[in-house]
Formats: C-alpha cells, structure tokens, sequence
C-alpha cells in the first residue's frame, strides 16, 4: 500500500511537471514586448481596474510590464494614441466618435482617426435607458411627453439617449429635455422626482439607490422582434447590440433576462500602425487566458472569445484577424464587413483631407467639416450617422 502511494505520487508529480512544462512552452511561443501601455479610464473606473486584473495576467503569464495611462475624459484617453505615445486604447464608445471625427473630435488638431479593434468585454449587462418605476413607462413609446435627462458636455450619454428614443419613434422635440450638470446629477434628478429617465448601465452602483428609492427603478426592454424600431435605433447609434440582458444592480425587482441593448466596455482599439506582434500577441494572450482574468475585476465575463463581436463598428487589426482565423470563429461575412468599414475610414481620411486644404474661420471648422464629411459618405453610398 505505501509502494502504492509513492507510485501514484510519483505519477502525480509527473504530470504536474509535464502541464508545467506545457504552459511554460505555451508562454514562451508567445511573443510580445516586455513593456506595453494602453490609456484608460481613471482609477476606480471599472475599465480601469480591468486593465489591472488584465495586467497581472500578462505579468504571470508574459513577463509583460503593464502601464495604464489613466486620462479624464474622452479626448484625454485618445490623445497619446493620436501623439505616438502609446498604440492601444481600452476606451469607451466615444473612440468610435474619434474614429468618425464628429462631436468633441471635430476638431482641427483631431479629424477622423483610423483605428483597428483588437477585442472587446462584451458583458451581460445592458446600456439603456433607466426610468422611474412610478412613471408608468413599460416601452420607449411610452417617452413621449416624458420628463428625459440630458447631460451637458457629455454626446456620448445624449446620443444614446436618442437613439432609446428613436427605438420608440420619438426625438428630443416629444419629450421634456431635463438638462443636468454630470450622470451623477443625472440619477439624483429621477431619484428626486425632477425626471423620468436616464441613460447608463444597468450594473451602475448609483442605479441601486434609484431602485431603492421611493420612485423604484425600471429597464424598459427593447423587443429583439422590432425591426423597425432596432433600425431607426441603429441610424443614430450603429454600436448598439441586440442582447440578453442577465445582470442588473441589486434590488432590481423586473424581469431578468430580458431583451435589451448593450455594446462593448472597455473597447480595445489600436492604431493602425500597431506591429502585428503586439496586436496577434495581446488578443491572444486575453483571449486564451480568460480563466486568469474572469475573477480579476468587475464584470470580465464579457472577455470570452465566443463574447466577441466581429459585426462591429471598428475594422479588426489584420494580425488580429489572424489569431480569430486560427480559432475558426472569422467567416466570409466578417471578411466583408471588416473589408466596407475600412472603406468608410478611407473615405473620411481623404474627406478631412479635402477640408484641411480649405481655408475655414475656426468658429466655423466643425459645420463645414461635417457638411463635407457627409457629402463624401453618401456620395459613397454610407450612412452619415452624424448629421
């Protein structure tokens, strides 16, 4: 019997050594730079904790340095990407805005910006609109006449507001437009009976306190089955994804899972002159190594590869493509996408082309480069989106 047992120790030890061994082989036939940095929320964002948790595998794994440039808002997390400082982003939605140089991104010193996606968290959340439960409001439609809030200085919030809207047939002319200073001020306003309705994740902490206020809280679903209301949705917020929305904050006393929206956060986007070792290297250290980083921050489990998304607004970076190709989940049809949404950033590179060779009065730089810019989209038979 002890004979026994030193055996299957021995055996035991083995094969530990050997699955060891294989990851040790795993590892080292990755290459990827000893030092990387991508720009990011700012600490205490979940984004930003993420990237931590994401960092530590690579360190584990890789003997891979992580930095996190953290920036303030949304130009802030672009800009080192736009000066060379660094070639990756984990931005939010607002990175296809730069990609479209509309809104904040309109700018002189910005234009449209040719980026590639890498992989995204696409979790089981839902981004929509959160409404008062005490509103009577069960479907966007409901919306009209509707006290809505609208958060200054933030396109992101608004135009995803909108689009909630347009699902339902609505525009901001058949609502009550509740203007608030932050997304913060933005809940407290439903909270306090001052409106009806606010955009954001439904894990937001700050949603718990209006779920357990005296006004409730409600996420009105958006029917998979309404084409025409998910193709209105679509013309003024093309991210948004049709999804199965299963986490919600504590206290939520709806329905769950449901039929809703959501789109991917943390977006990981390059530039396109990112080295092919870097972009192959990193999609596939994230995605084989979910099981490192599923419990490594909040809401990882959007991290899997069969969470990924290649209907997407971003083209794939080609050394990406390549690792999505060897795992078998890259079609015929992603090809073709992926191949008409670098059409479409060609076609906004050679529009700001023609706009810098104008001579334009500063104040009068964004009207006439988004009238420009949406002459070369339709004369190229694309969406404008942002009119």
């Amino acid at each position: 019997m002890i004979h026994g047992k030193r055996k299957a120790g021995t055996i035991g030890l083995v094969a530990g050594l050997a699955i060891s061994l294989a990851g040790a082989a795993f590892a080292a036939d990755l290459k990827l730079p000893k030092d990387i940095s991508w720009t990011a929320y700012e600490s205490g964002s979940s984004g930003y904790a993420q990237s931590v948790g994401i960092g530590n595998m690579l360190k584990k794994r890789y003997e891979v340095d992580l930095r996190i440039i953290p920036g303030k808002n949304d130009v802030s997390r672009m800009t080192p990407l736009r000066l060379g400082q660094s070639k990756l982003c984990a931005c939010g939605i607002a990175a296809y805005f730069a990609q479209e140089g509309v809104l904040m991104f309109a700018e002189k010193s910005w234009g449209p910006q040719p980026l590639y996606n890498l992989f995204n968290n696409n979790g089981r959340n839902g981004q929509q609109a959160a409404v008062s439960g005490a509103s009577g409001i069960k479907v966007p439609a409901d919306l009209k006449g509707k006290r809505v809030t609208f958060v200054k200085g933030a396109p992101a919030l608004n135009q995803n507001m909108e689009a909630f809207l347009a699902f339902g047939g609505l525009t901001w002319n058949d609502v009550v437009k509740v203007e608030v200073p932050g997304w913060g001020q933005s809940v407290d306003a439903v909270i306090n009976g001052q409106a009806d309705a606010v955009w954001g994740s439904t894990v937001s902490s700050k949603f718990a306190q209006l779920a357990s206020s005296p006004e409730g809280l409600y996420f009105p679903p958006l029917s998979h089955s309404d084409k025409a209301g998910w193709e209105r949705a679509h013309d003024i917020a093309p991210w948004w994804v049709p999804s199965s929305v299963n986490s919600v904050v504590p206290g939520y006393k709806g329905k769950v899972p449901y039929e809703g929206s959501n789109y991917p956060y943390p977006v990981f986007v390059s530039t396109r002159d990112t080295p092919d070792a870097l972009a192959y290297g990193l999609t596939r250290a994230v995605m084989d190594n979910y099981a490192d980083i599923k419990e490594a921050g909040p809401s990882m489990d959007g991290y899997q590869l069969d969470s990924q998304n290649f209907n997407f607004v971003f083209p794939y970076h080609p050394a990406a493509i390549k690792y999505y190709k060897e795992k078998g989940v890259w079609t015929a049809a992603h090809e073709t996408h992926n191949a008409n949404l670098m059409k479409r950033q060609d076609v906004l590179s050679s529009a700001w082309k023609e706009m810098k060779g104008k001579t334009v009065a500063d104040d009068m730089f964004a009207e006439e480069w988004m009238k420009v810019r949406a002459a070369a989209l339709k004369k190229a038979g694309m969406p404008v989106v942002f009119n």
